[in-house]
């Protein structure tokens, strides 16, 4: 041990020096010579003492702490961030049933948008969350989200079919750009809480949300050239993130110590897919079934995947809670079995109105496991949390929109009623593949 502990013990006529206790003595105050004093001084040669594990506030050694308000704050942040991202994937389905009215597209072409937003976003993101999980890239977020924002705002002013195909493109990748960096940056913030965790994921729910409702009033007044009108979100958002981004030595890393369990990871995946499969079902055809089935107004349609949206919502916080409570994998088992009887009543209860409520609860219902699902995945792949968010948030959630072509094939044969027949049964795929996963093992230390 080396200091001021190291030096030989004084005559013993000095009895105020002879204690091992004096290691870090206070300048002019014998009497500091109690255990206590462990934690040195700011001006004490002895700071490499093992007694140093709880710095105090001004040592150069202290981290914050990683819950608390700060915590929250930081979360807050990205929430918004997933909230302004997810508003262009969202703004993809709301834009659909007027590129079919306004434009003459068929059911298929339609399709192929959403098909062609789900490319963009699906393919690079596992690549991209490996990159990040090498290399962190912290620009990668804020960039991606512009991306995504100036594609999208340019799809409506351009004319060509090909043109908007590939400006939708563009703007997915821009969604994959952003999914892996700003997964690992929001678990560092939220650490072990899948509340915490929930608000980040919910912002993209939110995101979904606010698109029908701020595209449709937009979109009946302009046109599909009113896309436009959502580029600034994206740009200041971008901003905002470049300004507070944390610097790299002050964030802590997201991998923890453990084994990287890929065999409940693929069922979780497998989980996410099917989820997909029937959330980007219902929202790009839900406002066609209250039209061309239930014979509502565009006005009635819109409040339909607003109504489906703000289930979502409220699903996906309300599912971190559960969480919390009753374990993850609970959770995400709780939300398959919810989703299939939620589903049937959207899809079998007369008139216009009264199936508002079940796309509220059918919208709870599949998201309910969604927060579970990104923090699981991070908790099986404890080395690799940028390609655990990649695949969670990203290349899952996206081959939703790849399967969405098939479903226009099956609304063209049997209408959007046919859609929602299907969309019934997609949940119990994920009911049996739940029973293949486990709880993440514990981290060490706790």
């Amino acid at each position: 041990m080396t200091g001021p502990a190291a030096r030989p013990t004084p005559p013993a006529d000095t009895p105020s020096a002879d204690t091992p206790s004096t290691e870090t003595p206070s300048a002019g105050s014998p009497a500091t010579d109690t255990p206590s004093t462990e934690t040195p001084s700011a001006g004490s040669p002895a700071t490499e003492s093992p007694a140093t594990e709880t710095p105090s506030a001004g040592s150069p050694s202290a981290s914050p702490p990683a819950a608390g308000p700060s915590a929250w704050r930081r979360m807050r942040m990205w929430g918004a961030a997933h909230a302004v991202d997810d508003l262009y994937q969202g703004l993809v389905p709301a834009c659909v049933p007027y590129f079919v009215l306004d434009r003459g597209y068929s059911y298929v072409a339609a399709s192929g948008l959403t098909l062609a937003a789900a490319l963009g976003s699906s393919v690079p993101q596992p690549f991209i969350g490996l990159a990040v999980d090498r290399y962190r890239l912290p620009r990668l977020a804020p960039a991606g989200l512009a991306v995504a924002g100036i594609g999208l705002g340019l799809s409506g002013l351009v004319q060509p079919y090909a043109a908007v195909w590939l400006l939708i493109l563009l703007s997915g990748l821009g969604v994959a750009m952003f999914h892996p960096a700003a997964g690992k940056a929001a678990r560092e913030a939220a650490g072990d809480s899948a509340s915490a965790m929930s608000v980040f994921a919910a912002g993209g729910s939110v995101g979904f949300f606010l698109a029908p409702v701020l595209a449709t009033p937009a979109l009946v007044a302009m046109g599909v050239g009113a896309t436009a009108l959502f580029i600034p979100p994206a740009v200041l958002m971008a901003f905002v993130l470049l300004r507070h981004r944390p610097a790299a030595g002050h964030t802590r890393k997201a991998a923890r110590a453990g084994r990287d369990r890929w065999r409940p990871f693929l069922f979780l995946t497998g989980i996410e897919v099917v989820r997909s499969v029937a959330f980007f079902g219902a929202i790009t055809f839900i406002e066609l079934f209250w039209i061309r089935h239930l014979h509502s107004g565009r006005g009635i349609a819109g409040v339909a995947l607003a109504c489906f949206l703000v289930g979502g919502v409220a699903g996906t916080l309300l599912g971190g809670r559960i969480a919390d409570r009753v374990g993850m994998v609970r959770t995400v088992q709780l939300g398959g079995l919810a989703a299939v009887p939620a589903l049937i009543a959207l899809r079998l209860t007369p008139g216009t109105l009264l199936p508002l409520l079940f796309a509220v609860l059918a919208g709870l219902a599949l998201n309910i496991p969604f927060a579970v699902l990104v923090k699981l995945g991070q908790d099986y792949l404890p080395g690799r949390p940028g390609t655990a968010a990649g695949v969670t948030l990203g290349l899952a959630v996206s081959i939703g929109g790849l399967i969405a072509p098939a479903l226009g094939a099956a609304a063209e044969a049997y209408g959007p009623q046919g859609v929602f027949t299907i969309l019934c049964a997609v949940p119990v795929l994920a009911l049996v593949l739940g029973l293949f996963l486990t709880e993440p093992e514990p981290s060490p230390g706790g």
